[in-house]
């Protein structure tokens, strides 16, 4: 297995310090229509130093003081000079480059984010990372990432339309982690969604549970799925579906909106069950802010295990897709898609393992 990344109490990404190379291509400025692309030697020139000085900072070699490489690196984001445009990598024939876009405003990603640089690292490739913002479409950040020479590109959670992705899995290997698309161009990684909702719906019922209310957000990246293990699990046990639709995802806010709906309502089910983590978190604030006690009142469920689950103040119960099983699937994926050793269109299920702390209990009535 490669080195473990580092975990920490918030939602940061922290990387060990002898790890893979990060380029953010997120904040680099585009060099000008028609203009010379930047140089190794712009890059130099610009600090005062040599061109094999450089060099050295860009293959992670020692002999660089920090100052100086950390000048080096600015100059070269300023720049938008990347060592992989470099005329060594395109004479090696291969970048060894993975391209990953992600949104940072969802905690989820970060976790599988860490294992993807180590279990690139430990097969010698690197991660060039391509954050989205609410004024960067997906698509920008797919058209930036194609022009590194990525050799492959891993997409978690995309939103863009799959007849966009099967057009860019024309140019570069894709591997989609967390939303199904049927297809035979591009390779998925997805967690047992429905199995994993059935298994939180079941803890309940076993706990007394008889209202248990689902909050799907409609617009979610395999929502579907998660809410067919809501209704086959109601419907084994015989329950009554009690599913408020929400429009949006992943958000706290999704979860807020749900529990205004809810406090709106006569009476509050004994339990509800969230399709992640993050809008478990704006549920259970707003819950709480109307004097409703978790779980004395209402037993609330997430899903994911994020960090956001874990924190003190929240110690949901949720269920867990492993970061790390997720990350070397993904990876595995794309390298197989590089080298040509595997089919496309494969779809990998990775574990959804339900996880209890303190946010269930015994019902109140």
């Amino acid at each position: 297995m490669g080195g473990t990344p580092q975990d920490g109490g918030d939602v940061t990404m922290k990387f060990a310090p002898k790890g893979p190379t990060v380029i953010d291509t997120s904040s680099a400025p585009s060099p000008r229509e028609g203009a010379r692309p930047p140089t190794m030697a712009d890059v130099a020139e610009r600090v005062g130093v040599s061109r094999q000085l450089v060099g050295l900072v860009f293959r992670n070699a020692a002999g660089v003081g920090a100052d100086t490489r950390e000048k080096i690196l600015e100059a070269a984001r300023v720049l938008g000079y990347s060592p992989n445009t470099a005329a060594r990598a395109l004479r090696a024939g291969s970048t060894k480059y993975i391209g990953v876009i992600f949104d940072p405003a969802h905690s989820a990603p970060v976790e599988i984010i860490e294992w993807l640089y180590a279990f690139a690292h430990e097969s010698g490739y690197r991660i060039v990372v391509s954050a989205l913002t609410p004024i960067r479409e997906e698509s920008e950040a797919i058209t930036e990432i194609v022009g590194h020479r990525c050799e492959a590109l891993i997409l978690i959670a995309p939103r863009s339309s799959p007849e966009l992705l099967r057009r860019v899995a024309g140019q570069i290997p894709i591997v989609v982690i967390g939303r199904g698309i049927p297809n035979s161009e591009f390779d998925l990684v997805r967690s047992q969604g429905a199995s994993g909702i059935d298994s939180v719906v079941t803890h309940l019922a076993g706990l007394g549970h008889t209202e248990i209310t689902y909050v799907h957000g409609v617009d979610m990246l395999d929502g579907a799925l998660r809410l067919s293990g809501y209704r086959s699990a109601v419907q084994r046990l015989a329950l009554t579906e009690q599913i408020v639709e929400i429009r949006g995802d992943y958000t706290e806010e999704c979860g807020a909106t749900a529990a205004r709906i809810l406090l709106a309502r006569a009476a509050l089910p004994t339990a509800i069950v969230c399709n992640n983590d993050q809008a478990a978190l704006g549920l259970s604030h707003t819950l709480a802010a109307a004097g409703v006690r978790i779980p004395a009142d209402v037993s609330i469920t997430g899903f994911d295990d994020s960090r956001v689950a874990r924190l003190s103040f929240m110690n949901l119960t949720t269920v867990r897709q492993d970061p790390k099983e997720v990350g070397e699937a993904a990876i595995a994926a794309a390298i197989r898609r590089i080298t040509g050793r595997g089919a496309t269109g494969t779809e990998v299920f990775t574990s959804a393992r339900l996880v209890v702390r303190g946010s269930t209990a015994v019902p109140a009535r």
